[in-house]
């Protein structure tokens, strides 16, 4: 059995409906969606990032033992899941960037696009992370 970790990102969002919004409440649904009820509303989550399951543990064995990013991303093998939203982005760029020094060259790689994607929810705070583990 091989396991992984997919980090999944926010690509679309859209209404799931089976009539045409009347026009009168299209302001009602956009409100909604500015406010972040997610009612009928479907996320669409593209796989940005995948590591086999014991190169994510040591890829998180590089950020500071710990510190309050080390335990974020620590979650994974804990609960199988966690989600990387707009108030995680300054703790665990931080972390990410300073570990850099003392990563593998393929480390340095997955954490360069960890940068990225947090630079992506920093840009458009709608946009989350949804990292998990996979059992094969």
């Amino acid at each position: 059995m091989s396991e992984q970790v997919v980090f999944s990102q926010l690509s679309r969002k859209f209404i799931d409906e089976n009539d045409a919004t009347p026009a009168e409440a299209q302001q009602v649904v956009y409100y909604s969606l500015a406010i972040g009820h997610h009612l009928g509303v479907i996320d669409c989550l593209e796989a940005a990032l995948t590591c086999p399951w014991d190169e994510y543990l040591a890829w998180i064995a590089t950020l500071e033992a710990g510190s309050d990013a080390r335990r974020k991303m620590e979650g994974v093998p804990k609960y199988g899941v966690i989600v990387i939203d707009f108030s995680h982005v300054q703790l665990l760029a931080r972390a990410f960037d300073e570990a850099r020094a003392a990563q593998t060259p393929q480390q340095q790689e997955w954490s360069k696009l960890m940068l990225s994607m947090l630079y992506d929810i920093h840009q458009e705070s709608a946009i989350y992370l949804m990292v998990r583990r996979l059992r094969d």
